[in-house]
């Protein structure tokens, strides 16, 4: 139903930065949630930061947070992650997803983007 497009991805050395977008389109609703996911080469998918659009409240995965900043741009229906301090176990494909506000338990993500690469040097 909703349609994102993730943007931003690229090379970066140890302790630079990125700016990730993730576009939505399609059916929007403001009660909904935005998250960003990312697999590591040879790992599983692991959960980094998600935005409530409601209310503009963030949780990140205590592997980023302090490094990894969340914000969204209500007109453009369009969420950033900027990425801060970036270490080589960053280096993974990053997906936004999107899925309805819980009434309760967690959030199921039914739509995914296409995923974009990041890769950290040393």
């Amino acid at each position: 139903q909703v349609q994102l497009v993730e943007s931003g991805g690229g090379l970066v050395q140890a302790g630079g930065s990125l700016r990730l977008s993730c576009a939505a389109s399609g059916r929007t609703s403001s009660t909904y949630v935005m998250g960003w996911f990312r697999r590591p080469p040879g790992k599983g998918r692991e959960f980094v930061a998600k935005i409530y659009w409601s209310d503009g409240s963030t949780y990140l995965a205590d592997s980023v947070n302090g490094r990894f900043t969340l914000s969204r741009d209500n007109a453009k229906n369009t969420v950033y992650l900027q990425m801060n301090s970036l270490k080589p176990e960053d280096t993974a494909v990053y997906y936004c997803a999107s899925g309805p506000q819980p009434i309760y338990g967690y959030t199921k993500y039914d739509s995914w983007g296409q995923g974009t690469q990041v890769t950290v040097s040393s």
